[in-house]
């Protein structure tokens, strides 16, 4: 109950806002009780600037989290002024909206949010979401065949630092198939046994491990 009143209050803020700030002018017009006039127009103001500075990104999180892209999108669509996020949500929001795009193959579109994802980096939570970011740069940059860019994209990301061990697991799984691809056997099995060591997670990355370790058995 209180997660669906709260999820309520999130979606609806800036409509609150806007209400109590008009109820606030009601009151000063009457202006026979300006304690009530205060705490409304105080309130409203909270629900306005903070509808714009943080926006409702954990619902957009959660929506990610719980592969409901439809969810997410329409979250995304109620940021109309992105670049009045404060930075740590700026680049949060960014980068999730370079994975819906990733989701959907659109790799320049991708490519455009991380970069404006890195650009606004900040010294609370900009290491992390920046390590994740270079890591998705990685991604796309081995989608479009170049080595030398994924490779260069995917240690910032491992020297930046990632959230998580199956993204450092991801990193280190495409490292290796860099490397062994150039004919760099044993840069490329050091990767692969970091990789392993890490016991990622996820389905999909635990797949890529049985297939690198197949593939590799066989590389001479």
């Amino acid at each position: 109950m209180w997660m669906t009143l709260y999820k309520k209050l999130l979606i609806y803020r800036l409509y609150i806002g806007i209400v109590l700030l008009l109820g606030s002018i009601a009151l000063g017009i009457i202006g026979d009780n300006w304690g009530w006039f205060t705490l409304v127009l105080t309130l409203g103001l909270i629900a306005v600037v903070s509808h714009f500075l943080f926006g409702p990104l954990r619902l957009i999180q959660e929506a990610v989290q719980a592969n409901d892209l439809v969810a997410a999108e329409k979250y995304l669509k109620m940021i109309q002024f992105p670049g009045l996020l404060i930075k740590p949500v700026r680049q949060g929001y960014y980068l999730i909206k370079s994975n819906l795009a990733m989701t959907n193959k659109d790799f320049t579109e991708a490519e455009g949010y991380l970069k404006k994802s890195i650009d606004s980096n900040n010294s609370i939570t900009g290491q992390e979401y920046e390590g994740a970011s270079y890591l998705q740069l990685g991604m796309i940059a081995m989608q479009k065949g170049d080595r030398k860019e994924a490779k260069r994209n995917l240690k910032t990301a491992l020297a930046k630092g990632l959230p998580d061990d199956d993204s450092m697991a991801a990193a280190l799984l495409q490292l290796s198939s860099i490397e062994i691809q150039g004919r760099q056997l044993k840069i490329g099995r050091d990767y692969f046994m970091k990789a392993k060591k890490l016991k990622p997670k996820s389905p999909e990355i635990k797949a890529q491990i049985r297939e690198m370790e197949k593939y590799i058995s066989r590389v001479r």
